[in-house]
């Protein structure tokens, strides 16, 4: 049983075919195939492939909260052969009579000719407990184990990452998965290839390969000094290194996909939000000049600026006050030029209520719905399922990137807004490739709200900044938010 006998459920395409003939007997392999390029059928054929070869028992997937609906619902029973008899099962940090059953069934019983897939979030490894049952399920089990979405432990001081990267030898077959694994700098890639193998990319640890490859220069604050990271150097080098253990897959060299078209749509602050602005910054800068520097502090009064822009305040009361704005008029503007469905991206609650109420007073209720932290579990899927009807009534669906942008396909749009973005790379490009991926066959348009010499013009230039430095490593030439 090899790629070329095995029993397909869903036919791969080229890319996929290639991918799997370079990665499929590999101990260790990084899958860096951009969204939308079938990351999860690639692995689930891998994985039927090693199970019905005998070497592998056990399938571990650690992924992002949000997308293990996703897995256990859609992607294993779309692409894992029918033939292939599996035990799922989804880690519960809250375990019910019925889990724990289920859990030692895995684990305890004889479970030959079964292939047993264990789905744990990656935010779970930051807990004993769950670290202590995905170690007795890979010491029970030959295991392949997945990190999807590996930029998630990109930090090698997170908890998450060192539990993970402690428990990875216990695997016979380690992967992971992004279709962006630099998403602020080279250094994301230490963490995600440790996990892999300590050895892979020649440094023993993160500070002689950030010594490597970050640019640095003495910094002082107050009492304070430190080494701030000014650029990097020899990415050539590091891109070399990464090529053995690794397969990178654009869209543009694998698919025959439409185009992106990039558009800004200017807002112009009202007077309220102009008087708020104001104030909130020069607030912001008294703060920062009177507290010690840090990223946390900064990100935060940037935070507050941009909910000002978006168009709400929180008071000294924490209550969050609806000011007096131009942006959700303006997206009703857009959706009235628009034909066809649109996805809506916001970062703020209060920014997708206020969007979704407007747009339902315009519209009708019928034609919008909201996912995001509050959408209860059980109408998430179904919103999903309406949305890419095309002969439903919902025409908009309003989602902020955090919950929306990952791990669900909404082709029947072809329109994106951005009602607001974060400084979050990855959130970004996720974001945009729920509509630009297979089963889309039309020109997607991404139109950015920006209100000028404000906070949204510095995230998107940092975005882009981001872009320049990932081309740089990954051999490539993109150019994003035109």
């Amino acid at each position: 049983m090899d790629i070329r006998t095995y029993n397909y459920k869903t036919e791969p395409y080229e890319h996929q075919t290639e991918t799997l003939a370079r990665s499929a007997h590999k101990n260790l392999y990084a899958l860096f195939l951009e969204m939308g390029l079938g990351k999860s059928k690639i692995l689930l054929d891998n994985a039927g492939i090693l199970f019905e070869q005998g070497k592998i028992t056990g399938l571990l997937i650690v992924t992002p909260k949000g997308n293990l609906r996703n897995w256990d619902t859609h992607e294993i029973s779309k692409h894992l052969p029918d033939q292939i008899e599996r035990n799922v099962l989804v880690w519960q940090p809250n375990h019910t009579q019925r889990w724990t059953q289920d859990y030692e069934k895995m684990v305890r019983e004889d479970s030959d000719g079964v292939l047993n897939i264990f789905l744990v979030n990656v935010e779970a490894f930051a807990t004993v407990k769950a670290c202590k049952f995905v170690e007795e399920f890979l010491v029970t089990h030959d295991v392949m184990m997945a990190v999807d979405e590996s930029t998630t432990i990109k930090n090698p001081k997170a908890k998450r990452t060192k539990h993970l990267i402690k428990l990875a030898p216990l695997a016979d077959y380690r992967r992971i998965l992004t279709g962006f694994p630099i998403t602020k700098a080279p250094l994301d890639l230490y963490s995600q290839c440790y996990f892999l193998s300590p050895n892979l990319l020649g440094f023993s640890s993160y500070y002689a390969f950030s010594a490597r490859y970050a640019i640095t220069q003495a910094r002082r604050m107050g009492a304070h000094s430190f080494q701030q990271i000014v650029g990097f150097q020899k990415l050539e080098e590091l891109q070399e290194s990464i090529k053995d253990f690794s397969i990178r897959k654009t869209k543009d060299e694998c698919l025959d996909l439409p185009e992106k078209v990039y558009v800004k749509r200017y807002v112009e602050l009202s007077d309220e939000q102009k008087k708020a602005y104001g104030t909130m910054k020069q607030k912001a800068l008294m703060i920062l000049e009177d507290e010690v520097f840090s990223t946390m502090n900064v990100l935060t009064q940037i935070m507050r600026l941009q909910q000002v822009v978006a168009g709400s305040l929180r008071n000294e009361e924490g209550e969050t006050i609806v000011l007096k704005n131009n942006r959700v008029r303006t997206v009703i503007d857009l959706l009235e030029e628009t034909t066809g469905k649109v996805v809506i991206f916001a970062v703020f609650q209060t920014d997708i209520q206020q969007l979704e109420k407007a747009i339902a007073e315009k519209f009708g209720k019928e034609a919008v719905a909201s996912y995001y932290g509050k959408t209860p579990q059980d109408n998430r899927q179904k919103i999903i399922d309406k949305f890419q009807d095309p002969e439903s009534e919902l025409r908009y669906f309003i989602s902020n990137p955090q919950t929306g942008g990952r791990g669900i396909t909404l082709t029947e749009a072809s329109t994106m807004i951005f009602y607001s973005n974060s400084y979050d790379l990855e959130l970004r490009v996720q974001a945009e490739d729920r509509i630009h991926r297979i089963g889309q066959d039309k020109s997607c348009t991404y139109i950015d709200l920006v209100s000028k010499n404000t906070v949204d013009e510095k995230i998107l230039q940092n975005l882009l900044s981001k872009v320049k430095i990932s081309n740089e490593v990954l051999g490539e030439v993109r150019n994003w938010f035109k």
